[in-house]
């Protein structure tokens, strides 16, 4: 017996919504490919979706309509929290649980009326502090890739109490209520992305855990393309930097570390896409060490012209201290760029000396000076770095493509159903 009607579930879903709701979206955009799918997703992401298509097949998209808690939520926590995006994504994200329980409550009913499903699958939140009823509807359930259990880097105490860390405590609740409600015990697979998430799994429900990262790339849009013209005199160090400009990625230690470099008369620019709540203080950072010339903010884009910034430059570099996927890395890698980042987190399980280089997170000051040790090695060193490019596009091809993730889940829906029940 084949898996013919998958229950997809993904609170976040939708193309150019963020990472997380990308990570759904690519789901369930691949699993309509090849099963009759039923995707229960937040009503925020229906203009984004119907944009791009959905429903896609003879797939259909239940929408859950939460706004009435979302709306206001969110409202109180912008207030509360102006310069966190974090804080006010963790105090927002209580929604989930809303969504959730009248998810649980509207396919009990479709049950009843005689619908059935082989397997379903919660996709996102990617969190073990998003516990969820839907493993009591009987179903065999998947959930993941899951991603969490990071804790904060030592050394940068500054940079982390600008993101209301004590929130993080509101995640205890989760695990606690998963444990009341049973989410874990009752998966039949954990899917989980890092070593540190798996040992953040309760110990019991660690034998039902199989690692698989939550992230993916698509080949045929982040492709490799041969490395521009070594850097020197006539030719700038092109560096490129890609992500949301709030406190943790420490875009501050790479402008500085740009800076020591042009303090050495070396030719370097940074490009930074993306934009957030900090983005003009740090274009002010820039400005003040004499870097206009240097750092260039490009705002948001869209994944085609991310692409293309990739193409153009030498080296992706993620100062970033707090970590825990790490999507635009394999972004660069995908498109034959070396990769420069910090040992901790995600990237510290996707980026090698084979791909790019770490720097250890043993405090800014030093980060910055090793950042540019490092940049000054690419200038040095092109083509030892131009190699660890093309090693980056092997790695990516062999292990992280979307195509190859789907496969994989698809096999293991197989598994699960030949083996009749949940472990």
């Amino acid at each position: 017996m084949s898996v013919q009607c998958l229950l997809l579930v993904a609170y976040q879903c939708g193309p150019g919504m963020g990472s997380v709701s990308q990570i759904g979206w690519e789901w369930y955009s691949r699993l309509a490919q090849q099963y009759r799918v039923t995707l229960v997703t937040h009503v925020r992401n229906r203009q984004a979706m119907a944009a791009a298509g959905a429903p896609l097949g003879d797939s259909e998209v239940i929408y859950i309509d939460t706004e009435w808690f979302a709306g206001p939520l969110y409202r109180f926590a912008k207030r509360l929290f102006p310069r966190s995006e974090h804080s006010v994504f963790l105090v927002a994200s209580l929604d989930y649980f809303v969504f959730d329980a009248a998810a649980w409550r509207l396919l009990r009913r479709r049950q009843k009326l005689g619908e059935r499903w082989e397997i379903l699958h919660r996709v996102t939140p990617v969190t073990l502090a998003a516990p969820t009823w839907l493993g009591r509807l009987g179903i065999p359930t998947v959930i993941g890739p899951l991603n969490s259990g990071l804790k904060d880097p030592p050394g940068f105490a500054a940079i982390m109490r600008q993101e209301s860390t004590w929130l993080v405590n509101l995640r205890e609740f989760g695990r606690w209520f998963d444990g009341l409600i049973g989410s874990s015990r009752l998966a039949t697979r954990l899917l989980v992305a890092t070593q540190v998430t798996l040992a953040a799994v309760p110990p019991p429900h660690r034998a039902r855990c199989q690692l698989m990262l939550e992230n993916g790339v698509e080949l045929d849009r982040f492709e490799p393309t041969p490395w521009p013209a070594a850097p020197g005199p006539q030719q700038p160090l092109e560096v490129l930097f890609v992500g949301r400009l709030i406190p943790v990625k420490a875009l501050t230690l790479l402008i500085d570390a740009i800076g020591q470099l042009s303090a050495a008369g070396q030719a370097v620019r940074l490009t930074v896409v993306g934009d957030g709540p900090l983005r003009a203080e740090w274009e002010r950072h820039a400005q003040t060490r004499g870097l206009g010339e240097r750092v260039h903010f490009v705002g948001n884009q869209t994944l085609s012209d991310v692409a293309s910034f990739m193409q153009r430059c030498h080296v992706f570099c993620l100062p970033s201290v707090r970590e825990s996927g790490g999507a635009v890395v394999l972004e660069a890698m995908a498109s034959a760029r070396p990769v420069i980042a910090i040992r901790f987190g995600g990237p510290a399980e996707l980026v090698d000396d084979s791909v790019g280089a770490l720097v250890e997170p043993t405090g800014p000051q030093q980060v910055t000076a090793d950042l540019a040790d490092l940049l000054q090695q690419v200038i040095r060193h092109p083509a030892d770095w131009a190699a660890r490019g093309q090693a980056g596009r092997r790695r990516v091809e062999a292990r992280y493509s979307w195509n190859a993730k789907v496969a994989a889940a698809g096999a293991l829906y197989q598994a699960i159903l030949n083996e009749g029940k949940p472990l």
